[in-house]
């Protein structure tokens, strides 16, 4: 049974949501047209299980800002989708939903999207940024409500070792 509860500042849930996001990333974002490859999603991550790391995340988690949410999916104990929010002043931002490949398409993300909404203000719009070719995840934030705005945009931190860049599509839901 699936069961969404809050991040902890957990060494073994940070270690298996890093890895969750892992796969997920080896799953969604290589792409030969744009040169991403698994090689570059791979250095990308490179560092993400270092004791330092892992330690700066439960940090964060312990003393996070009160305007942010990250929601893990468990099936029994194995963590299967992880969801990031950030509450804004202007705007709120959906900022990831990430679920295991084999759990794709059974309800998991809306899981997620449900325990997110409820952070949400009924009176500002609702930004998420997805990239431009993730096609699956489009179509899900489209059910969803959201509508792509036709921004592009590139952030360095997803700019990898092969100087390739993923493009993000910015898409939003008025409430």
């Amino acid at each position: 049974m699936v069961k969404i509860t809050e991040a902890q500042a957990n060494r073994e849930e940070i270690i298996d949501t890093r890895k969750l996001l892992y796969e997920t990333w080896l799953d969604t974002y290589p792409n030969k047209e744009l040169g991403i490859t698994r090689e570059d999603i791979e250095d990308h991550f490179k560092k993400s299980f270092s004791e330092e790391q892992i330690e700066k995340k439960i940090d964060f988690l312990k003393n996070k800002p009160d305007n942010r949410f990250i929601f893990i999916a468990r099936d029994d104990d194995v963590v299967i989708g992880v969801c990031s929010v950030v509450i804004g002043d202007e705007v709120d931002e959906l900022k990831s939903i990430y679920v295991l490949l084999q759990y794709q398409s059974k309800g998991v993300g809306l899981m997620l999207w449900n325990e997110a909404n409820k952070k949400f203000s009924n009176s500002k719009p609702i930004k998420v940024m997805v990239a431009s070719y993730n096609e699956k995840a489009i179509n899900f934030y489209k059910k969803l409500g959201f509508t792509n705005t036709g921004n592009i945009a590139y952030d360095e931190r997803f700019r990898f070792k092969s100087g390739s860049i993923i493009p993000e599509t910015e898409m939003i839901k008025k409430n």
